[in-house]
């Protein structure tokens, strides 16, 4: 099913409000096509923002307690332990120039509303567009009732040309001829189609569920049934909104067309939270009545009967369904008494998920169970929440959201981590050796958040528990992360004795990842105490086992642990070393040591002299450590060298030159600053300089690179050299030729490489 297009009245009404309103929300019922028209406008006004448009979907979260964790991991952004995640995002939104389109706030209007006053007042330069099924009640709203597309009146209708000015009937049209390959509008279907598009009142998702059926029925045939169905409204309630009673006579009538398998399904697959694939729907609806072997042809009628939306990305068919027809099916599901069954089967489902993760993480599928994990995380949480909500299953919780702990702790997102694990100690406070290992857990994440406090409070009881229940593998963890803890707050000595005692206690067992983590970090501390060879050889055999196994996370651990020791010894080894853990971790998207490489890279840099690009790389080290919420100077062997850098530096540069380089190290875009990092943009265009190529730019056009560099649009570009926009744009488009780039990004990151690149002032004027 696709997205209807937008009515010009409505973009032009939508932008003309936006205008004058910090926050402008959409209203109407469901499948009036609210979502639709937010896309259009954001797209519209998209180039009158420097940082552009960010889109918050909400419509899959159910658990209001994790809505600023949601936002937050939308932007890209994850907890600081300093503050509330609502104020790391406000913090970030601060000092940008932003549309933040919220998408389907209507079940979560509290949690919206605060968080959107909070961003009104302490963010000057952020618009809000929201959409919603009732206004937000928030100071200084401005709403636009969306209505139903514009349709015909049957009578005034003389010709095809004359109907295709109405966007209802450019739907009807575009969707029959999804439907049946050829079809057009004929004179003699004018009056039938008009008809049609009445009785629909223009509801875009009523007319997608309508045309579904010309694969069986005629264009009367359709509209006779409608008929009969409107006359059944009678039993429905009198005071529902003649709009809303329409959609739901439409789903109605398009669940009572679907046979008794395919309504079954439909009602089933509303336990799954956004998307899901054929094995998922396979598991969880396969039970009284159908077989996994009959669910894949139910699946394909479903898709046809535009009831489920077929998405395929990077290889990957998932299946999901509108916010309407899914709460339809939640109600159906409710109404047959099969809602908790289903529930239990789709926490089963990934219960089984979680479980064949940890037993192959450890192997050369990293790469794809993090892809997977990562389109399976609302549904991850969905079955989290269900074992919450149910006694028996409080240490089922507790398994699922330590296994997981850590899928979320290489996406950065501690603070989410935290969360589950407190929701599940909380739940099941019964000695077990699952509370044992979350215990632990807990405090490794809240010692990267800089929280001792609570790391301390949770390794006590961990401890004892793992001596109570003699639990080894639990004793070594524990003692690991003790270890840690010493670390961090700069007892060196204490840490090497507890780090050489958990690799001890590992190497006893079967704990492959317990191993390879305690002989990185004691392998770094005997480095850093000055015992290089030893600490070399530990990590030399660490980095020899993992690639036995096919593995990258760990391999990048003792990678970057390798390369801190050999920084002052040597220094082409310790830069080999960092680059290719950068590399291994950008295949999973690994934010923590993607941060670590940075910022081992900025001190290489350092120490070569290339002081720009040692500010350049330490600005975009920040900013990574930022989206994890966490510092260098939480592991204190760390934070002593990264202090001292920066000081260096700064030195060497100047205040002013070293403030600008790594402002602009941190403004760049992930994936500009990893582009940069590596230099498969930046020795491009350091060679290119070199040869003369990058000399061919003019010195306007120069000019022009600088100012992308630091994030202005070509709007901005023009106001400040007083030029037409047409001219930046024009200006912009040279470059990319010349250099051999695709995007502004590519402009950045081989501007601010500095070193080969003279900076020109701006002229004022």
């Amino acid at each position: 099913m696709r997205v209807a297009s937008a009515g010009g009245q409505q973009v032009t009404d939508a932008k003309r409000l936006l205008a004058s309103s910090r926050l402008l929300t959409l209203t109407g019922p469901g499948g009036v096509g609210k979502t639709r028209l937010a896309v259009h406008v954001a797209a519209a006004v998209r180039r009158s923002f420097r940082d552009g448009v960010r889109f918050i979907e909400l419509a899959e979260l159910r658990d209001s307690a994790l809505f600023a964790h949601t936002v937050a991991a939308q932007l890209g952004l994850h907890d600081q332990p300093s503050c509330t995640t609502i104020d790391v995002i406000i913090e970030y939104l601060a000092s940008h120039e932003v549309l933040l389109t919220l998408d389907n706030c209507e079940h979560l209007i509290d949690d919206c509303a605060l968080f959107i006053d909070g961003v009104i007042r302490a963010c000057p330069k952020v618009q809000i567009l929201a959409t919603s099924r009732q206004s937000l009640g928030v100071y200084g709203e401005t709403t636009l009732v969306v209505p139903p597309l514009p349709v015909p009146s049957p009578e005034a209708v003389s010709s095809p040309d004359a109907l295709t000015q109405y966007d209802a009937v450019n739907l009807f049209v575009d969707r029959a001829g999804a439907v049946l390959p050829g079809f057009r509008l004929r004179s003699q279907d004018c009056a039938a189609i008009a008809r049609l598009c009445r009785a629909l009142d223009g509801i875009p998702l009523a007319i997608e569920l309508a045309t579904v059926w010309l694969r069986a029925l005629s264009l009367g045939q359709i509209e006779e049934r409608l008929s009969e169905r409107y006359r059944l409204l009678t039993v429905s309630p009198r005071n529902a909104p003649t709009r809303q009673r329409t959609l739901q006579a439409l789903i109605d009538w398009s669940y009572d067309l679907c046979a008794g398998p395919e309504q079954e399904l439909w009602a089933r697959a509303s336990v799954f939270s956004g998307s899901f694939d054929l094995d998922g729907i396979e598991y969880v609806g396969a039970i009284e009545g159908i077989t996994p072997e009959e669910i894949r042809n139910i699946v394909l009628s479903l898709v046809d009967k535009s009831i489920l939306i077929r998405d395929e990305r990077e290889g990957c068919v998932r299946y999901r369904m509108l916010e309407t027809l899914r709460e339809y099916g939640e109600a159906r599901l409710v109404a047959a008494g099969e809602q908790d069954a289903l529930h239990r089967r789709h926490r089963d489902w990934y219960v089984r998920m979680v479980e064949q993760f940890q037993a192959e993480w450890m192997g050369p599928d990293q790469d794809s169970w993090i892809l997977r994990l990562r389109r399976e995380h609302a549904n991850l949480r969905e079955a989290l929440g269900f074992c919450l909500t149910q006694p028996d299953d409080a240490v089922l919780a507790l398994r699922m959201a330590d296994k997981l702990g850590t899928y979320l702790g290489v996406q950065g997102f501690n603070g989410v981590t935290r969360h589950w694990l407190d929701q599940a100690l909380a739940a099941s406070p019964e000695p077990s050796p699952e509370r044992t290992s979350a215990l632990r857990r807990n405090a490794w994440v809240a010692l990267l958040q800089g929280d001792v406090d609570a790391a301390q409070a949770q390794l006590v009881e961990a401890a004892e528990l793992a001596g109570k229940l003699g639990l080894t593998k639990e004793s070594a963890y524990v003692t690991l992360v003790e270890g840690m803890k010493a670390a961090s707050s700069g007892d060196i000595e204490k840490a090497s004795l507890l780090t050489a005692d958990a690799l001890s206690g590992f190497g006893s067992g079967h704990d492959l990842s317990g191993k390879l983590l305690a002989m990185s970090i004691h392998g770094l501390i005997l480095g850093h105490q000055g015992e290089r060879e030893r600490g070399l050889a530990l990590l030399k055999e660490a980095v020899a086992l993992t690639v036995q196994r096919g593995e990258v996370i760990w391999r990048s651990w003792a990678l970057l642990a390798l390369s801190f020791v050999e920084l002052d010894h040597d220094l082409a080894h310790a830069e080999a070393a960092a680059r290719e853990a950068l590399n291994l971790r950008r295949r999973v998207s690994a934010k923590f040591l993607m941060a670590f490489a940075c910022e081992i890279l900025s001190w290489v840099s350092e120490r070569q002299a290339r002081h720009v690009r040692a500010a350049t790389l330490s600005g975009a080290a920040a900013a990574m450590w930022r989206t994890v919420g966490t510092s260098p100077d939480y592991f204190h062997p760390v934070g002593v060298v990264h202090r001292q850098h920066l000081g260096v530096v700064r030195a060497a540069m100047g205040d002013d030159r070293f403030d600008t380089a790594f402002q602009r190290g941190y403004d760049l875009s992930e994936e500009a600053a990893l582009d940069y990092v590596l230099g498969t943009v930046t020795s491009t265009g350091e060679q290119r300089q070199a040869s003369g190529e990058g000399a061919d730019l003019t010195p306007r056009e120069r000019q022009i690179a600088q100012l992308v560099s630091e994030g202005l649009t070509n709007k901005e570009i023009a106001a400040r050299l007083v030029i037409a926009p047409r001219t930046a744009e024009g200006h912009v488009q040279r470059i990319l030729t010349k250099l051999g780039f695709s995007s502004r990004a590519h402009i950045a990151a081989w501007y601010v490489s500095g070193q080969n690149v003279r900076e020109l002032p701006i002229p004022s004027n």
